[in-house]
């Protein structure tokens, strides 16, 4: 399934369940339905990108990473075809891209990190490449100025509308958001976008800068994450201080050699 996706073809999940009931004794298609949901984690959870069909659900048995690693290293295109997604130009316009209702905040959150042994040290990693594609995030951006355009136009605050800034765009990435817009009184909003092709579930990087504005301005800090991106996209918002909103996991190091 995970193959298709990647490779732009459509397929009916409930093809593969019914294909695998006769190679499984006494399993239910709701069995082999969440142990697709574990596979998602465990996809994730090697720093790859969960079915898009499927919710990961983490509780999984540990035998099933080093099995999901087998099955990833005996098609070795699997893997090079979704890192290549990850870098894909979106063929989508961001124009109305959003609806004005966005969605939950994700129920199940499966941390990217690990410190079991069967899961190498150099695996790959779907959401810091898919930071580095700067036309996905400025599609993601484009989207969501057109949203905040639109919101404060059907209230009635066209003059608002008028005044938001692609700060991003218009200054550069150094001021910890990418747009400034408003609420309908006025008020600022410094929204900050993270855009992906995968699920909400997906992790996604926040800079120091980012980290920093969000700490020192809560009361106007918005994240909003743009998923789904080309298929059906659709976001959700975290509000304020994004230590509150989001389980944060260093991911590096800035080095400088010690004087000797």
């Amino acid at each position: 399934m995970l193959q298709l996706e990647v490779s732009g073809q459509s397929y009916v999940k409930s093809h593969f369940r019914k294909a695998l009931l006769p190679r499984l004794s006494n399993r239910s298609e709701s069995a082999i339905e969440f142990k697709y949901q574990n596979i998602s984690a465990v996809l994730m959870k090697l720093g790859l990108r969960p079915i898009r069909g499927y919710q990961p659900a983490q509780n999984y048995q540990q035998t099933l990473v080093p099995e999901v690693q087998r099955q990833l290293a005996s098609r070795p295109s699997i893997i090079e075809l979704v890192l290549a997604e990850a870098l894909r130009v979106p063929g989508t316009s961001p124009i109305g891209a959003l609806d004005f209702d966005g969605a939950s905040v994700p129920s199940i959150i499966v941390p990217q990190s690990s410190n079991g042994a069967s899961v190498h040290a150099a695996r790959p990693d779907y959401a810091a490449i898919e930071a580095r594609n700067r036309a996905l995030g400025l599609a993601g951006e484009l989207a969501v100025v057109d949203l905040e355009y639109r919101r404060l136009v059907k209230a009635g605050k066209a003059n608002l509308a008028r005044r938001i800034d692609h700060v991003s765009e218009s200054r550069g990435d150094g001021d910890g958001y990418d747009i400034l817009s408003f609420e309908e009184n006025g008020r600022e909003k410094l929204i900050e976008v993270k855009t992906t092709r995968s699920r909400a579930e997906t992790p996604f990087f926040v800079t120091s800068n980012e980290l920093k504005v969000s700490r020192e301005h809560p009361e106007i800090y918005y994240l909003v994450r743009v998923y789904n991106f080309g298929n059906d996209s659709a976001w959700f918002p975290l509000r304020g201080n994004l230590d509150a909103s989001c389980l944060l996991e260093p991911n590096g190091f800035t080095a400088l050699p010690r004087p000797a």
